[in-house]
């Protein structure tokens, strides 16, 4: 059995508060956690504080540049160092959900090419998915953004 990881426990209550409606609690959870954790730490926390940082930014433009660096970081962490954060296979499972976000802020800003560009690399991605809840939200999030731009 391996220890708790308290930094994971930190994240996952920012989205715990997140979820229940207290975004500006999280907001500021979220920060201390990054200034803890720095640029240059461990990708596996980095990658999920920014994905999580992200949902809780009211400037789509602020967002972008937390979901970039949860794509940035997910590109530096290993499959073992996934397996060691509790992620059940290969980092690869990230992928979908990170290219979803980006190709929604992008298209929420106006730029429909990159957009397009992120929803293709998630849809090449979605077979990392499981054949679960989790796999069914991020489908659905995909066809949901696939339709968005196809009607703009």
């Amino acid at each position: 059995m391996t220890e708790p990881d308290p930094m994971m426990a930190e994240i996952g209550r920012g989205i715990e508060l997140s979820q229940s409606g207290e975004r500006e609690a999280a907001h500021r959870l979220f920060a201390g956690l990054w200034d803890a954790i720095g640029a240059t730490g461990d990708a596996f926390h980095r990658c999920v504080l920014a994905h999580s940082m992200a949902d809780v930014q009211d400037d789509p433009r602020e967002e972008l540049v937390w979901d970039l660096r949860a794509l940035e970081a997910a590109h530096l962490i290993s499959d073992e160092r996934a397996r060691q954060g509790g992620v059940a296979g290969s980092v690869a499972v990230f992928y979908p959900s990170l290219h979803l976000n980006l190709g929604d802020v992008y298209r929420r800003l106006g730029d429909l090419d990159r957009a397009r560009d992120h929803l293709a690399c998630g849809r090449a991605a979605i077979g990392e998915l499981g054949d679960d809840d989790y796999g069914k939200l991020i489908r659905e999030g995909l066809d949901r953004l696939a339709h968005q731009l196809s009607t703009t």
